[in-house]
């Protein structure tokens, strides 16, 4: 995925539902003119994701309005109805779902990796992107890519190490 930085992100719609009506969020439009994160994780639900990378985005957003960051997205290979419930339970109102069902995304950055050994079928490498009008910036993609991987690495893409490496 470092080879991709300079380079326009993958343009791809994800359907949404959005007050019981289906929706779009398309990459290009939500970051066209602006400064956003989109972080990436396994799986909503999962522990790490739930008890600190989420979480962590979402109490530190101020934090990365003041450095210029102008949203935050969190992606997840997971559909939009797994999404929203999961953002609802944990009272996420700050940070924006990116619902990858399909892993367009994810696959178009080089990030989709095999969890079968989990019985999660294609997910995306856990990671975090600064993208700058439509440009991908700065990436901060864990160590260790693989399908089928044992370890789960969570340093690089923290909400701590991005906020203090942009």
């Amino acid at each position: 995925m470092e080879k991709m930085v300079g380079r326009v992100i993958p343009n791809v719609n994800f359907p949404v539902r959005v007050d019981g009506e289906w929706s779009s969020i398309n990459t290009h439009e939500i970051s066209k003119g602006k400064r956003i994160i989109i972080f990436a994780l396994p799986g909503a639900y999962t522990p790490t994701c739930s008890t600190f990378q989420l979480p962590g985005f979402e109490e530190s957003y101020s934090k990365f309005k003041e450095k210029g960051i102008d949203e935050i997205y969190c992606l997840s290979v997971n559909d939009t109805f797994v999404m929203n419930s999961w953002f609802q339970a944990q009272g996420i109102e700050k940070v924006k779902a990116l619902p990858d069902g399909n892993a367009l995304f994810t696959a178009g950055v080089g990030a989709n990796v095999l969890k079968e050994n989990l019985g999660f079928g294609t997910r995306s490498w856990r990671y975090a992107m600064v993208v700058n009008d439509t440009v991908l910036e700065k990436v901060f993609f864990e160590e260790g890519f693989g399908d089928n991987v044992e370890s789960d690495p969570y340093e690089v893409s923290s909400p701590e190490n991005v906020l203090e490496n942009i």
